[in-house]
């Protein structure tokens, strides 16, 4: 399996942006749709946004549309959350996963490997 790695979480203010990254080793994503959830303290693990394994596709929780932007660079092996408009209600860990099949999933369940997480903290 590959490991996952996300980087780029941090403690910022509401309205401004934050950009986090999913590198993978010891293996490719470049076959495999990849997901971004997050989880809250007290609640579960949410969807966030899934992109195919080509990038021309991408799936977004109504929570995010129109503020986050799920990208990858497969020659780099890396996903990509680009985070713009950060509320409060945005604060939780952050997780990438990659996808047992090539195809835009909601659910955990869709998904066979995952990240440790980076915390992402947005204050007003």
């Amino acid at each position: 399996q590959e490991q996952l790695v996300e980087s780029g979480g941090g403690l910022v203010q509401a309205g401004d942006s934050l950009r986090l990254s999913c590198a993978a080793s010891r293996g490719t994503i470049t076959m495999y749709s990849m997901g971004w959830f997050r989880q809250a303290p007290g609640k579960e693990r949410d969807f966030v946004a899934t992109i195919d394994s080509s990038g021309d596709s991408a799936l977004y929780a109504n929570s995010v549309k129109g503020r986050f932007t799920i990208s990858r660079d497969n020659a780099k092996n890396t996903v990509y959350l680009q985070m713009n408009s950060l509320k409060r209600e945005d604060t939780a860990v952050y997780y990438c996963a990659a996808g047992k099949i090539d195809g835009l999933l909601r659910e955990p369940s869709g998904y066979r490997n995952w990240g440790q997480g980076t915390q992402v903290t947005v204050s007003s």
